[in-house]
């Protein structure tokens, strides 16, 4: 009985991941079909194109940089403190570091614009000196 929870525990660790990619695989399986079953009723074929861009789900937007490195540092700080109260100088770095790894993108995201307003607002500003 007591070699039960060590078992359970390996096997979670098996069938949580191989879950999500049956998961994944069945939900993009179901996507590709209703495309397939789409594409063959349209006659136009250039409306395949927007239908595929429609279907698509990935995030159309740039990454903001500033917002995950507030995170990230944030993250890092955290780890600090924990590393600071409870376990140790191990922690200490390993949060240092993170929070090192959050400036860094904060300092990236306003170096670096990235919605298009503030390219464009970029643009307008170099073209006036």
């Amino acid at each position: 009985m007591n070699d039960i929870v060590p078992i359970l525990g390996i096997l979670v660790s098996i069938i949580i991941p191989v879950s999500v990619f049956i998961w994944l695989y069945l939900e993009s399986k179901d996507r590709n079909r209703t495309i397939l079953e789409i594409s063959k009723n349209l006659e136009d074929s250039s409306k395949i194109g927007d239908m595929i861009d429609m279907l698509d789900e990935r995030k159309k937007e740039p990454i903001d940089y500033r917002r995950t490195g507030v995170v990230t540092l944030f993250t890092g700080v955290g780890l600090f403190l924990f590393g600071v109260f409870f376990l140790g100088s191990v922690l200490k770095g390993v949060g240092a570091l993170v929070a090192a790894i959050g400036i860094g993108q904060i300092v990236a995201g306003y170096l670096y614009p990235n919605t298009s307003e503030e390219l464009t607002s970029a643009v307008e500003d170099f073209e006036k000196k």
